[in-house]
């Protein structure tokens, strides 16, 4: 059976059923309820019940007292609606409404997506889960105080592990590391999540994303989440590399063309192989997009790769595509040796 349910203040509605968490629901809905576990062990989404009923679900009691559930209280990760509901809850509008924690996790699976990419797979702790805006990063914290920054490759809701795409850096001592001495079940510690990259959701623009090399993962986040929520603006994606190899995901990001509608894939390739028997773009990626559309007045642009990439993107876009600089959103790699 299908319930209604309301989230107070913001009014927002979305539909449920009595076998579906309400975090769940709400999620899938494209509201991002606070979180920290997703199994009633932390509390994080706990919030009001101002009119229905619910199944309370499998939590632990200290998290989620008696005397609290006869003053209204769930957990929204584990409850379940009975009927129509009401709910008070503070929902996850931006990056002031995350917070910013350290945690550690496991190497769960590695998984070479080119030779010199690799996919990491990471496992919280049982009790813990990340809540990120998708195309935000992490920072591996090493030792002596040094970090690592990547960019979370996954959307927020699909967050049963954190995903990364690591390229290898010649003399990187982390990249090294990755691509030599570490191996699965190896125990990391991180800090997370960071940065302002992500979709603006509530401008109603084309949106234009350019990706360098490993600059696809964030994008990756955002398109899968754009995907899911049913986003409706127009997405180009530019994904740019210098061979064939390099577009390690090349077939996702062409099946995205039938789960989007209005999205278009143009993979532009800078040094293509002699046996890559490339008909496609060549050339440096944000020029090919220049070429394409020599105004970029009414556009929103996203950009994610290396600095010389970003900084030419972001100078040639607004001064001779006519790009609002404030809709100009990038986030640059820099590489530590």
């Amino acid at each position: 059976m299908s319930y209604q349910v309301t989230l107070q203040p913001s009014q927002h509605q979305f539909a449920t059923d009595s076998e579906t968490r309400l975090l769940d629901a709400a999620l899938a809905a494209g509201f991002n309820l606070p979180y920290g576990c997703r199994n009633g062990a932390c509390g994080s989404c706990k919030g009001k019940i101002l009119s229905g009923t619910v199944d309370y679900g499998q939590y632990q009691a200290a998290k989620l007292t008696e005397q609290e559930k006869t003053q209204g209280y769930a957990l929204f990760c584990v409850a379940k609606a009975c009927s129509d509901l009401v709910l008070e809850c503070r929902e996850v509008g931006g990056l002031k409404d995350i917070a910013v924690r350290t945690l550690p996790t496991r190497v769960q699976e590695m998984q070479k997506l080119a030779p010199d990419v690799m996919l990491l797979k990471l496992k919280l702790p049982a009790n813990e889960r990340l809540q990120f805006l998708a195309g935000q990063y992490i920072d591996f914290l090493l030792k002596e105080g040094k970090r690592r920054s990547f960019s979370i490759a996954n959307a927020p809701h699909d967050d049963e592990f954190i995903t990364l795409h690591i390229r290898e850096v010649p003399g990187g001592h982390f990249t090294g590391h990755v691509f030599g001495a570490m191996k699965e079940r190896d125990i990391l510690r991180f800090e997370g999540p960071h940065g302002s990259f992500f979709l603006r959701e509530d401008v109603e623009r084309p949106v234009v994303m350019v990706a360098g090399g490993t600059g696809f993962a964030p994008i990756k986040a955002v398109i899968e989440h754009a995907i899911k929520i049913g986003y409706t603006q127009p997405i180009t994606l530019y994904w740019g590399a210098r061979t064939k190899q390099d577009l390690y995901m090349h077939d996702l990001a062409q099946s995205w063309v039938g789960a989007l509608p209005g999205f278009r894939y143009v993979p532009v390739l800078s040094e293509p192989a002699a046996g890559d028997a490339w008909d496609g773009r060549t050339g440096f990626v944000h020029q090919v997009v220049m070429a394409d559309l020599p105004d970029l007045s009414g556009h929103q642009v996203y950009a994610c790769g290396g600095p010389a990439m970003i900084d030419a993107a972001k100078e040639d876009f607004t001064r001779q595509c006519g790009l609002p600089i404030e809709h100009f959103h990038a986030d640059s790699f820099t590489y530590s040796t």
